[in-house]
C-alpha cells in the first residue's frame, strides 16, 4: 500500500520524516556527567525523565500506544521501543547535530488489524547526509468510503496485507539547512473484500494483488529549534515521486506534495504554531494509493481523493517546567478527479490535550489529545509533536 495508508501508524509515532533536531552535543554531555549512573529522575527538578537513561545507560524509550484510530477497529495497543543516540559535532559544525533513531514497532487492534517493523533513521554530520530504511509486515482491516449514485456514502471494508519497505538518503547542500534526496517505496500488496455489496466504479479487482513502487526526490528546509517539540521555527518540505513499471510498480501515477510547519513563540510560555499540507495525485493510482486528511478526529483514509488541502493550528501553553495545555483546530478538503474546491465536502476538527516534559534534554514531550471530527470524537496518546509524519 501507499506509504501514508499502510504504515499510518508507525508513521505518527516512530516519526519518518527527514530532519530530526536535538539538543546541542555540548549541553547532553554535561547534564550527563552530573549523574554518577542512568536513572529516570531528572537531575534539575528531581521529576520523572527519560534523559539520563537514555543517555547513560543507551536506553530506550518503551512507547506504549492504545489506539483509538477508528479506521482499524478503535481500538488497540502498539509498543514502540526507541532509541536515541546522540551525535558527536564534526570539527567546525556550528547547527544542532540529529541524534540516530533506531525504533520498532508491534500493534494489534480489536478489528484483528496487526503490523510489525523496525525503522533506522540517522546521520553522518561530516559528510552532511541523513539517511532512513525501514520495513514491516501488516495485515490491516480497513474501511474505505465511496459516494454511491443515489445512494451517498457508503463504507467498504478491506483486509489489506502488504509487506512495505522505504529507503531515503539525503545531502546538505546550503548551510540554511536545506537537504536534497532520493527517496524509494516499494510494498507488494493483496487486498480481499470484506463486504458482499458490487464495487463502486472508483475500485477496480485489478487493483487486489499488486505491487507499488516509487521512486521520487524531494527538497527540505528545517529552522526549528527542535523537532519532538518545536518551540520556534519552521520547515518547507516539497516532495515529487514516480510510480511506473521501471520503478517496480504495477501502476504509472505521480504525486507532488507540500507541507509547511510554522512555530512562533507569542510569549515565553505561549507557543503558537501553524501548518499547512498539500497533495496532488496525477495518473491512475489505485484506490488505496490515493492521498487522504490526516487530522485528529477524522478517520485514516476517511475524506481521499486526488487533490487534497488543509490547515491546521495548534497552541501550546506552557504551565510549568513539566506540563503543558494545548488546544488545536483544522479544516481540509479531498478532492475527486474534476472536482471543484467548493463542491468538495469540508472535514474538521477541533480539541485539545495535555503535555508532559517526559525527556528533558531531548526536548520530548508526551501526552494525550481528544478531538471531535465530523463524524465522531477520538482520544490519541502523542510523543514529541502530533505533525511530525
Amino acid at each position: 500500500m501507499h506509504l501514508k495508508l499502510l504504515i499510518y501508524l508507525f508513521a505518527a509515532v516512530i516519526i519518518l520524516h527527514q530532519p530530526l533536531f536535538a539538543q546541542e552535543d555540548t549541553t547532553i554531555k554535561s547534564k550527563s556527567k552530573a549523574s554518577s549512573k542512568a536513572n529516570l529522575k531528572d537531575t534539575l527538578d528531581g521529576k520523572f525523565d527519560f534523559s539520563s537513561f537514555l543517555i547513560d545507560a543507551k536506553g530506550f524509550i518503551p512507547v506504549p500506544f492504545i489506539i483509538t484510530e477508528p479506521a482499524v477497529g478503535g481500538l488497540g495497543l502498539a509498543v514502540v521501543p526507541i532509541f536515541l543516540t546522540p551525535k558527536k559535532k564534526p570539527a567546525g559544525y556550528t547547527g544542532y547535530i540529529a541524534p540516530d533513531i533506531t525504533a520498532a514497532f508491534a500493534m494489534y487492534t480489536v478489528n484483528n488489524s496487526w503490523m510489525v517493523g523496525g525503522m533506522r533513521i540517522g546521520s553522518i554530520p561530516a559528510k552532511g547526509l541523513k539517511y532512513r530504511i525501514g520495513g514491516g509486515i501488516a495485515d490491516l482491516n480497513l474501511s474505505f468510503y465511496r459516494d454511491i449514485a443515489n445512494k451517498g456514502e457508503k463504507e467498504f471494508e478491506f483486509s489489506v496485507k502488504a509487506v512495505p519497505l522505504i529507503f531515503s538518503l539525503s545531502k546538505r547542500i546550503s548551510k540554511q539547512e536545506v537537504y536534497l534526496g532520493m527517496q524509494y517505496f516499494f510494498a507488494k500488496n493483496k487486498l480481499t473484500p470484506l463486504f458482499i455489496d458490487s464495487l463502486p466504479s472508483s475500485i477496480k479487482s485489478g487493483e487486489f494483488e499488486s505491487n507499488v513502487a516509487s521512486l521520487g526526490t524531494f527538497i527540505d528546509w528545517d529552522k526549528r529549534d527542535n523537532f519532538f517539540t518545536p518551540d520556534k521555527g519552521a520547515r518547507i518540505n516539497i516532495a515529487y515521486s514516480a510510480n511506473d513499471n521501471w520503478t517496480g510498480s504495477d501502476f504509472t501515477y505521480q504525486k507532488l506534495s507540500g507541507t509547511l510547519n510554522w512555530f512562533i513563540p507569542v510569549q515565553k510560555n505561549w507557543i503558537s504554531g501553524f501548518r499547512v499540507e498539500t497533495n496532488f495525485m496525477f495518473g491512475d493510482p489505485p484506490f488505496y494509493a490515493l492521498p487522504s486528511l490526516a487530522l485528529r478526529g477524522v478517520p485514516a483514509v476517511r475524506f481521499q481523493g486526488y487533490t487534497t488541502a488543509l490547515v491546521e493550528t495548534e497552541q501550546r501553553i506552557d504551565l510549568s517546567l513539566r506540563w503543558s495545555a494545548v488546544a488545536f483546530a483544522g479544516l481540509g478538503k479531498a478532492l475527486d478527479r474534476n472536482e471543484s474546491f467548493g463542491n468538495a465536502e469540508t472535514a474538521y476538527n477541533f480539541g485539545g490535550g495535555f503535555r508532559y516534559l517526559i525527556a528533558r534534554l531531548f526536548r520530548i514531550r508526551a501526552g494525550i489529545d481528544v478531538a471531535k471530527g465530523p463524524d465522531s470524537w477520538g482520544w490519541y496518546i502523542v510523543f514529541g509533536h502530533n505533525w511530525n509524519r
